[in-house]
């Protein structure tokens, strides 16, 4: 019923925790685990051979796509619901796959719908969204029915979809010119357009292990966040004039057309269990 997909590349340690702790932790529902090897030289290829879990199919390929791998590993999928998997997701309660699948059937109108990532000071991802609802106010915590949701677009940590719907969508596709990027921006944007929207399953927590401290980050992916750190500079600056306009900013305030420039994100200030207080919402979101 569920196809899970997780693509790695020389992330042996944190590799083996996801497949034992999070992968192997799935229930029945899972009949499918596609682990997508991307030229990995650190034993991940022998460590992966040796699995003996008759669900699991791994593709070893010959040079990294890094993300790009994602559309190609989907394609492979088989199931009716598809879930794609970091391999830095280290920790997860036990069937959560079912958890998070029963949620997704009563929630119509979400698309994408992840695992909340349980805050941990040294992962860059759990510090990022910690940020976001606190400072920027953004996820905030609704009650659909009778599920509570953090409403806002989640990355590909542990994200489930319906094979229904990334089909209608045209699934993943792969850059032209980048191997590190966010596939799943445009996709957000093509399932905004058919009505749906995104969130994570508050009340299902999983452990992300993504930064520095827990492993070597590519170069190719720190230019591309320094290239999108750039980016939004520039977008930010022409907000900045298009909110001197007399009047502007209390249309842009109205009628919404686009989210005003935010203060640029610290996150040495979020690496401690209790981040600055003057850096905290005076009314965060709960």
């Amino acid at each position: 019923m569920i196809s899970t997909i997780a693509v790695t590349h020389n992330r042996l340690s944190l590799l083996r925790q996801c497949v034992e702790n999070v992968l192997f932790r799935t229930s029945e529902l899972t009949t499918e685990i596609i682990i997508w090897n991307n030229a990995s030289i650190d034993g991940t290829r022998e460590y992966l051979d040796s699995l003996g879990d008759g669900r699991v199919r791994i593709v070893h390929h010959p040079e990294n796509l890094a993300m790009n791998a994602r559309a190609r590993a989907l394609a492979l999928a088989s199931g009716d619901y598809l879930i794609e998997l970091d391999d830095d997701v280290v920790d997860a309660p036990p069937r959560w796959d079912e958890t998070l699948l029963e949620a997704y059937q009563r929630l119509p109108q979400i698309g994408r719908l992840a695992a909340n990532l349980a805050y941990d000071p040294r992962d860059v991802a759990s510090r990022y969204l910690r940020y976001m609802r606190e400072v920027r106010g953004e996820y905030p915590l609704r009650n659909v029915n009778g599920i509570k949701i953090l409403e806002g677009t989640p990355g590909g940590a542990c994200t489930l979809t319906s094979r229904e719907l990334y089909e209608r969508i045209g699934g993943y596709r792969e850059h032209k010119r980048l191997a590190y990027w966010r596939p799943e921006v445009p996709y957000e944007k093509q399932m905004r357009k058919l009505g749906y929207r995104s969130a994570l399953l508050a009340d299902l927590e999983v452990r992300h292990a993504g930064g520095h401290q827990y492993s070597a980050v590519p170069e190719a992916k720190i230019e591309y966040h320094a290239h999108e750190l750039k980016v939004k500079r520039r977008k930010d600056a022409v907000k900045r004039l298009l909110l001197a306009v007399p009047g502007a900013r209390a249309f842009n305030t109205r009628f919404r057309w686009f989210d005003p420039p935010a203060p640029q994100y610290d996150p040495e200030m979020w690496a401690h269990e209790t981040p600055p207080a003057d850096v905290r919402s005076q009314n965060p979101t709960t």
